[in-house]
């Protein structure tokens, strides 16, 4: 038995892997109960199982048909948009809103093969605007949108 597409053969194993995980897990910690009195186990134990079987089916494709390679996994986009994500979680509460929205922005475009500070900057005032807008303006959340040492 030879893999014929490697790509859908790693994706099938891994949502075989979270479905069982996440049935498995929901059983282990709550009650199950039945189809008509369900328990707060049987939905999350459905849905790991129709996970695990649409891995099983994209798995067994990977048996028959041919498909793509699995494409080379570049590592400076994953690592500068998560610590983009840090550093918007971090500096929030000490630098406000725009800061932290834009520290957000520039970091994550740095992770991409080519960057353009003029791109950047007008994606920073425009999300800037939009996060005022509906966080501050529609949703009355109380977000500093400056530091503290600014009001």
């Amino acid at each position: 038995m030879r893999i014929k597409s490697p790509k859908d053969f790693w994706s099938g194993l891994m949502f075989i892997g979270f479905g069982l995980f996440a049935a498995i897990w929901a059983v282990i910690h709550y009650q199950m109960g039945t189809a008509v009195r369900m328990g707060p186990a049987y939905f999350p134990t459905v849905l790991g199982g129709l996970l695990a079987f649409l891995g099983a089916v994209v798995l067994a494709g990977s048996l028959a048909i041919e498909g793509p390679k699995i494409p080379t996994l570049h590592f400076k986009p994953l690592v500068m948009i998560t610590i983009g994500c840090l550093l918007y979680g971090y500096l929030m509460k000490p630098l406000g809103l725009f800061a932290a929205t834009c520290s957000l922005v520039v970091v994550g475009a740095l992770g991409g093969h080519e960057f353009r500070w003029k791109e950047a900057v007008i994606l920073c005032l425009v999300l800037c605007v939009f996060s005022w807008a509906v966080f501050i303006k529609g949703l009355g959340l109380p977000f500093p949108l400056w530091p503290a040492y600014f009001s």
